[in-house]
């Protein structure tokens, strides 16, 4: 069902190319969950990580892993500091070392939401600046496909749209892949079918998104990873806690970690 993937770190060449942006198109889908739980599998796997919470105005990144940061992005649009400057940091447990480090965004603020493009473009800029200093930076975007969406997912790294088995995910992410290939038709685009019951169902979505792709695009995109329904997903968000913190072992993890290899 997956094709065997190269691994992206080893031939990265550039700061921009490190870079994974992970859209939906549509909410309610897992992405921000599986941000995080990237952003955690790939510490785990001894990578530098940074996340970016880019869901202007409706950011909650830190909202899910637990964090009341003291700075955020206001605190960047406003001008009393910098990206890096605000950078808080997630331990994977309290005897590890390891772990990745959070930009988190405003929630509710209608200023984040309806930041000018220039600001969007020179909070990117900074964003690769920073990229320098790690292995990898996902960039968590909000859903839909609105001009700052659309602006910070325009990079020369991975793009990552995760879908479910819902007809209208399929769709919202179609559009959302059909602009992110308009702007760059050399863009790197793969797909992650996120809480499907089964092997069959994987299939069916992906096959349907590849079809459409391939017919009214011209181009296919991989197939990165599914990630299996799994209880303890909804468990993990109401304790606010990374579900590889607290079920490493459950079917979700396991598929996310699988996702972060291929990634390595």
């Amino acid at each position: 069902m997956i094709a065997a993937h190269q691994s992206y770190r080893s031939h990265l060449q550039s700061a921009e190319e490190r870079l994974i942006t992970v859209a939906s198109g549509k909410g309610g889908v897992g992405k921000t969950w599986f941000s995080i739980t990237l952003a955690h599998a790939l510490a785990i796997n001894a990578a530098k990580v940074l996340i970016f919470d880019g869901d202007l105005g409706l950011a909650n990144i830190d909202i899910q892993l637990g964090l009341t940061p003291d700075r955020d992005l206001s605190h960047v649009m406003s001008g009393e500091y910098g990206l890096k400057d605000i950078i808080v940091r997630q331990s994977i447990s309290p005897q590890d070392s390891k772990g990745f480090d959070v930009i988190a965004g405003r929630s509710g603020s209608g200023n984040m939401g309806s930041l000018h493009h220039q600001a969007v473009t020179s909070m990117k800029s900074s964003l690769i600046e920073l990229a320098e200093q790690y292995d990898h930076i996902i960039l968590d975007l909000g859903a839909g496909i609105d001009t700052n969406v659309m602006s910070l997912a325009h990079h020369n790294g991975l793009t990552i749209v995760v879908v479910s088995t819902e007809p209208t995910s399929l769709t919202d992410a179609y559009a959302f892949i059909k602009l992110r290939h308009m702007r760059d038709p050399a863009a790197k685009i793969e797909i992650v079918v996120n809480n499907t019951a089964s092997k069959k169902d994987a299939d069916r979505i992906f096959e349907t998104l590849r079809k459409a792709c391939q017919n009214f695009l011209g181009f296919t995109p991989g197939l990165l990873g599914v990630i299996r329904h799994d209880r303890h997903v909804v468990d993990s968000i109401r304790a606010q806690m990374p579900i590889l913190t607290r079920f490493q072992n459950s079917p979700a993890s396991e598929d996310v970690l699988a996702i972060a290899r291929r990634l390595q």
